[in-house]
């Protein structure tokens, strides 16, 4: 039986198998053509592609060896292996140490085979039989490398990098914290970049070389489908543009968002990753986003908070209701507005006085309606 079987040969196979939804999107990387990187319910494909490959092989198929992908045919053999691929190339793992040689250590990759973690990286003070946190990609002559370097962005993610050199015949190189810079191919390329530039970037496995590549093609690496938030939910957020509206964002490396000017107290900046949360998820899938929690819930953790920084402080901070935006949000990570609304609970329950400028805390852990009280020595 032959290793691969091209699709023209067999166009019964097509007509007995009907794709599912994660097959017709399975679109690993960018050199696969138009496609999704996720499953109906949001999840990126490299987070689970070997359970799902698992899952299809055990469909009844006209070739027990040959997965169907439409328009194309892959033997599951090869499928499986890049399976392991995707689940380690690109991404953290925790590798057991094989041996030791001149150049460094020799990492278990198990399907991968060795994988070489150079004698610069390894870490001081290693014990017996210790597993290593590392990153796995390829280096300038593609053979798999391990490093303890952290990439700014990983496969599967988005993250904001430095275009530092281009190579006329095949596309933009990138700082992405590692030794070996990331290739952003021309085809790759909303806008032409030049060196100098910063550009929002996806970064991913290439389907055809298997090799980590980068694309600001920003929409077509993102989750279309109305994601599944609570109104107040938490998520991470990537500042990608600044709008006439005000800034978007990409939400959890999957789905776009819109932080509103008239909601911000200070200007954002490009590439810069916080913590936010969901207001409303719109009809057409697109999320607006605050950097302060709703009601409540960004009062009280904030009242805790404030309580410890005067704790810490020996009783006194040098902020209050007339401090500057900017410093509140340094300081606190929250609103002008929020950051009052907490100094107002705490000055009704008698935690605080106001001393202008600054507030002290009160020696009182519970307040009883007309007790005298006294500042914190």
């Amino acid at each position: 039986m032959p290793d691969e079987l091209p699709s023209d040969e067999h166009p019964e196979m097509h007509e007995a198998f009907e794709p599912s939804f994660e097959q017709k999107n399975f679109v690993l990387g960018i050199g696969g053509g138009a496609g999704k990187d996720f499953d109906k319910a949001g999840k990126p494909f490299t987070d689970h592609v070997a359970d799902t490959l698992t899952k299809w092989a055990t469909k009844s198929t006209a070739r027990a060896d040959v997965l169907p992908f439409a328009p194309f045919l892959l033997p599951l053999a090869a499928v499986r292996a890049y399976a392991v691929a995707v689940a380690i190339l690109g991404k953290h793992n925790t590798l057991a140490i094989i041996r030791a040689s001149q150049p460094g250590l020799y990492l278990d990759g198990g399907e991968l085979g060795e994988i070489l973690l150079p004698g610069r990286y390894i870490p001081a003070g290693l014990a017996p039989k210790q597993k290593l946190d590392v990153f796995v990609y390829r280096d300038s002559e593609d053979r798999l490398v391990a490093t303890t370097e952290k990439p700014h962005a990983m496969v599967g993610e988005f993250g904001y990098m430095k275009v530092i050199n281009v190579n006329p015949q095949i596309g933009a190189f990138l700082d992405w914290g590692l030794a070996k810079d990331l290739l952003v191919p021309f085809r790759e390329q909303e806008i032409p970049l030049r060196v100098g530039d910063w550009a929002i970037v996806y970064v991913a496995l290439d389907a055809q070389t298997n090799r980590i590549l980068a694309s600001t093609r920003l929409n077509r690496h993102l989750n279309r489908d109305t994601p599944a938030y609570r109104d107040g939910q938490p998520v991470s957020i990537l500042v990608t543009a600044k709008t006439p509206l005000g800034y978007n964002a990409i939400v959890d490396n999957a789905h776009f968002g819109l932080l509103y000017k008239s909601q911000l107290a200070y200007a954002l900046k490009i590439g810069a990753r916080m913590k936010g949360f969901v207001r409303t998820v719109r009809p057409n899938g697109k999320i607006d986003l605050s950097l302060d929690a709703v009601g409540y819930k960004r009062v009280a953790p904030l009242t805790d908070l404030i309580v410890t920084a005067l704790k810490m402080s020996g009783g006194k901070l040098a902020f209050d209701d007339n401090s500057s935006p900017v410093e509140i949000r340094q300081n606190f990570n929250v609103s002008k507005k929020a950051f009052k609304q907490a100094l107002g609970k705490l000055y009704k329950t008698r935690r605080i006085a106001f001393t202008k400028p600054g507030i002290e805390l009160l020696e009182n852990e519970t307040w009883t309606p007309g007790a005298r009280l006294k500042p914190k020595p």
